[in-house]
């Protein structure tokens, strides 16, 4: 299956409007997580959501990175001039899932409804390509959003997802990076691309 790339642009205006968007996001207390809780954050479950978007349940197909496959990923970072210690904390783990619809599927805000919830109960930002028009049922071409779970200036988590007219791809990230580090992954490991025009903005309140 073909799969398209982040483009630099995109990648460092969204991650850094996210972290725009928690610093000005109000401070709220919560509980201390336990010492044997991963620091990484959980990617919401979409499964079934995903499932929804057509009357027949998809076709899927993903996989999760392997030892050797992260190491790669790794090895790109180091190349771009990240220390081998700082590359070998930043990648936690990298799966891909691709579904395959056999009728059109349904974008519409009621049937995307239960994974936009989903993700923003986590406290994800879900951050949409402005120059998409807004979905009205059913897909023309591929549009792309883009969640990211952010910890103070750090980017920890990061879910693409782009929706074609009978195709879906999802690629969830754990990470440990900054906006910049980000970028370097870009065009690497499957990644999705966009369209290199896109211009990534916080989703409507409701989106």
């Amino acid at each position: 299956m073909h799969m398209r790339i982040l483009p630099i642009t995109m990648v460092i205006g969204a991650a850094l409007a996210a972290v725009q968007m928690q610093a000005q996001a109000p401070a709220t207390a919560s509980p201390a997580a336990p010492a044997s809780q991963s620091s990484s954050p959980t990617a919401p479950d979409i499964r079934q959501p995903l499932n929804n978007l057509a009357d027949q349940p998809p076709t899927h197909l993903g996989f999760v990175f392997d030892r050797s496959m992260l190491q790669a990923a790794r090895n790109v970072l180091e190349s771009q001039g990240m220390t081998p210690e700082r590359a070998a904390a930043s990648l936690t783990s990298i799966s891909v899932d691709n579904y395959r619809y056999g009728q059109a599927a349904s974008y519409s805000p009621e049937s995307m409804a239960a994974i936009v919830t989903a993700y923003r109960a986590a406290g994800w930002k879900h951050l949409v390509n402005a120059h998409e028009p807004a979905a009205d049922g059913q897909a023309r071409r591929v549009s792309t959003d883009l969640w990211l779970h952010v910890t103070g200036s750090d980017i920890d988590g990061l879910t693409v997802m782009n929706r074609g007219p009978r195709d879906v791809s999802v690629i969830q990230v754990a990470c440990d990076l900054n906006p910049l580090d980000l970028v370097h992954l870009g065009g690497h490991f499957g990644i999705p691309k966009v369209d290199p025009n896109a211009v990534m903005v916080a989703a409507p309140d409701g989106k």
